[in-house]
């Protein structure tokens, strides 16, 4: 049998790799939920339901997440195998997975806020996959910087919070960070629907 002691080795470069595809994969997941709406003339009928605007928002965020974890709990097999022909350290793994859950809650809230600028879903992935890219990107301009500006470009940087996760580490500040994204994002995209109200 394979003797897995380390699973880092093992599971970080899947995981790293997901929060590309991440990338991708939220802004055409969510490019459709509000940009759609507004292009087929249905949002006056969700403007005009008995519907809080910020439940419109939550609910269209909470399917979106639906079908990501749905998507990403077929991944578990990889896991399985890794439990099949080791003994993987479990903590590390599926600390992993949590940062992963977060990343992909961030992502899609930045698509879904990206969907309410727009009546066009083209725009809606183009602007999404720009800020996502960005946030993706940003820390590589850290390394360039130096002082202060530095430090709050590599806070800002999406895969930087990641790291910890990676590690099998939870911090309270990389919570703090996908937490706030998810509430901005989500606040901006209600406000963006009050706005088409009046």
């Amino acid at each position: 049998s394979i003797n897995v002691s380390y699973p880092k080795a093992e599971v970080s470069p899947y995981l790293q790799a997901c929060t590309f595809l991440l990338v991708l994969l939220a802004p055409t997941l969510t490019m459709r939920l509000m940009a759609e709406e507004q292009k087929l003339g249905t949002f006056e009928l969700l403007l005009t339901s008995p519907v809080r605007d910020w439940e419109v928002v939550a609910g269209k965020f909470i399917a979106s997440m639906a079908f990501f974890a749905a998507t990403l709990i077929l991944t578990f097999y990889y896991v399985l195998l890794l439990a099949w022909f080791g003994s993987p350290d479990a903590g590390p793994i599926f600390v992993g997975y949590l940062g992963l859950l977060l990343h992909g809650a961030a992502a899609l809230s930045i698509g879904i806020l990206a969907s309410s600028f727009t009546s066009n879903q083209v725009v809606a992935a183009a602007v999404g996959f720009g800020i996502l890219l960005l946030l993706y990107t940003i820390g590589e301009l850290a390394q360039v910087l130096g002082g202060v500006s530095a430090n709050l470009v590599s806070w800002m940087s999406m895969t930087n919070h990641f790291e910890d996760f990676l590690r099998g580490v939870i911090d309270t500040g990389d919570l703090i960070y996908y937490l706030s994204i998810v509430v901005f994002a989500l606040f901006l995209s209600t406000r963006l629907l009050e706005s088409r109200r009046w």
